[in-house]
């Protein structure tokens, strides 16, 4: 799954995209400690802690972790650059989730005590928590958090488009601040809101060591004023990045942070190779790993002495929070792939059971929904109140829709191959293109050339067997590897014809569609809009979605776009894992039971000094 870490880099980490559909127990118009996404929240106000964690958990020793690339910024909310890993440890949201309720869709008061909203959804207002400090001990105010929401949309055109439906932020109360929409019914908006990442508008508007000006328009390697758990202790720009556990941390005893934050110190080391930063790991140069390779998994821990005497732990952890689509994605702005019978050809074309024999070690399930792994993928024929949703959108969609299950072709061995490739071409032969000797061309003479775009040379195990196999047809497929740099710039940009991408989705989907699938995002350089979508089908579907009233709503609503998306064949499905590989060095402890929907991994572990012992004692 490597390109999947492009898509999510160009995302902000402290942005969780997600709808929320009934908001808590909450009563209309009254303040309410949390946000749900039906019913009520498990965790009822005054609770002591979240169920999942250890409240003793030891505090202390170090976690090293590993990022791939450099970084050149500590400013979380620029657009361009490369912010270092782990810099959300330094800020905060006005409320944070459980990790134990549907989707992590509840969420509970950080630097915001309380929230409420009107019945229309209209508004939504929080209280600030009035023990909330800055980590230089200045309390946090309603005037940061209007400063942050008007600077964030003003800098970043992405966030200016996320929070589109915002009209104001304005200072309502001594502690309270309250956000105003232009729509009304939009049930995802109040929780939007309560992610908004808070940054100090003294600090920012204020002068370095030197007398200098801080501008937040641009990138800086000052260690900057945050109101998290961690400050910034050391660093080696575009190599390394330690954090300390601030030790008179305001939230510290606040019922969602009891037993999290637990290392003294958490430390990032940059790689720029993935095959070097394995070596790394089994040298004892950093503790944890997911492994993202299936050829590492298989093979990369064998024959390894650690492994063997306990020191180092393997293990896969169910990923039960989001579904997931991967695939070599299709750029419906160039001529050559507006049509979708071409589409369905390529899809036709791409032998996956192979790749995965010969390969992944047999490791990967194929993607088969833009939701693989997740309630909401939709699967069989349409019924019930899916069929419902999708009658209203009947003629605008292909037909198929109605009359057959989506599936991927299978291969697997020269048979199915061949019989493959004779479905292609036909679908080819009917949108315009012929074979001529070893070349499909069409009317002009001019062959289907398609150029990949890709920043590793890892995309090549898959990528020139795919080749290969269009070659066949005679489709010129280009292999076309950049620096990251170039591949983020011109993925920004929609300058490709075909990239390895796709989504990390969420269980409880809104908003977020609109700039993944949406017509109005198409033509916005930035998006995650890849395919270049524009379909007044989908842009309905993804408003039903949005609109949902109750959560059978909303899955029918997601399962109907999901099938409208497939049967377009805007993608080639790749792979997914519904699980998640780790490997780790046997110096922790956690929790006896984990949270159902992630493994809380370091947040709410520990450093256990006797393991940590014996591996050294041993070594």
């Amino acid at each position: 799954m490597k390109h999947l870490f492009i898509a999510l880099l160009m995302a902000f980490s402290w942005l969780q995209p997600g709808a929320v559909l009934a908001s808590s127990d909450a009563v209309p118009g009254e303040w309410s400690h949390a946000t749900a996404l039906t019913g009520k929240p498990k965790y009822p106000k005054g609770f002591a802690n979240f169920d999942y964690v250890n409240p003793d958990a030891p505090k202390g020793g170090r976690v090293r972790l590993s990022s791939l690339g450099g970084f050149d910024t500590f400013n979380p909310i620029l657009p361009k650059g490369e912010q270092a890993e782990g810099a959300g440890l330094l800020y905060e949201t006005l409320m944070t989730s459980s990790l134990d309720e549907l989707d992590i869709s509840a969420m509970y008061g950080q630097i915001a005590e309380a929230m409420r909203y009107p019945a229309d959804y209209s508004s939504v207002s929080f209280r600030l928590n009035p023990d909330a400090r800055w980590n230089d001990g200045k309390p946090i105010t309603v005037e940061d958090v209007v400063w942050s929401f008007n600077t964030i949309i003003e800098i970043n055109p992405r966030q200016a488009y996320y929070y589109a439906n915002v009209k104001k932020a304005e200072k309502t109360g001594d502690r309270e601040v309250t956000f105003t929409f232009n729509v009304k019914n939009n049930r995802e908006l109040p929780h939007i809101m309560g992610q908004l990442l808070i940054l100090p508008k003294h600090w920012w508007q204020g002068t370095d060591k030197d007398g200098n000006k801080r501008d937040i328009n641009k990138g800086t390697l000052e260690p900057p004023l945050g109101s998290g758990p961690y400050r910034l202790a050391k660093f080696s720009p575009g190599r390394s990045v330690t954090y300390e556990r601030v030790k008179d941390y305001w939230g510290a005893n606040l019922n969602v942070n009891v037993g999290q934050n637990n290392f003294d110190e958490i430390q990032y080391e940059s790689y720029l190779d993935r095959s070097v930063m394995l070596q790394a790991f089994k040298g004892d140069e950093y503790d944890f790993r997911r492994e993202n390779s299936a050829k590492d998994w298989a093979t990369g821990y064998s024959q390894f002495p650690a492994r063997d005497k306990g020191y180092v732990i393997v293990e896969k952890f169910p990923d039960r929070a989001r579904g997931i689509m991967q695939g070599f994605i299709l750029n419906t702005r160039r001529e050559q792939l507006k049509d979708i019978r071409v589409r369905r050809a390529l899809n036709y074309a791409f032998d996956f059971e192979t790749l995965n024999r010969t390969i992944f070690y047999n490791s990967y399930f194929r993607a088969n929904s833009y939701f693989s792994g997740s309630e909401l993928a939709s699967s069989g024929l349409p019924t019930g109140k899916e069929l419902e949703i999708l009658e209203t959108v009947r003629g605008q969609v292909p037909e198929e829709v109605f009359t057959k299950e989506y599936k991927n072709p299978v291969g697997g061995d020269r048979k199915k191959e061949r019989e493959n490739l004779r479905q292609a071409l036909k679908l080819l032969k009917e949108a315009g293109w012929t074979l001529d000797k070893r070349r499909l061309v069409n009317k002009k003479g001019e062959q289907l050339k398609i150029t990949y775009l890709d920043y590793s040379p890892v995309g090549q195990r898959y990528a020139l067997p795919y080749k290969k196999a269009l070659e066949k047809i005679g489709i010129a497929l280009e292999y076309r590897m950049v620096d990251t740099a170039q591949y983020i710039s011109r993925l920004r940009s929609f300058d490709f014809d075909m990239i390895g991408s796709g989504w990390a989705q969420s269980l409880s989907p809104g908003n977020e569609q609109r700039d993944y699938f949406g017509s109005v995002s198409a033509d916005r350089q930035g998006s995650r809009n890849y395919a270049g979508i524009k379909n007044p089908a989908i842009d309905k579907l993804i408003d039903r979605i949005i609109f949902a009233k109750d959560r059978e709503e909303l899955v029918a609503a997601t399962k109907a776009m999901d099938r409208v998306l497939l049967w377009n064949n805007y993608v080639v499905p790749q792979w997914f894992l519904p699980f998640q590989r780790t490997a780790r060095w046997n110096r922790f402890g956690h929790p006896e039971k984990l949270p159902e929907f992630d493994i809380g991994f370091p947040t709410i572990w520990w450093w256990d000094a006797e393991k940590a012992a014996k591996i050294k004692d041993n070594t």
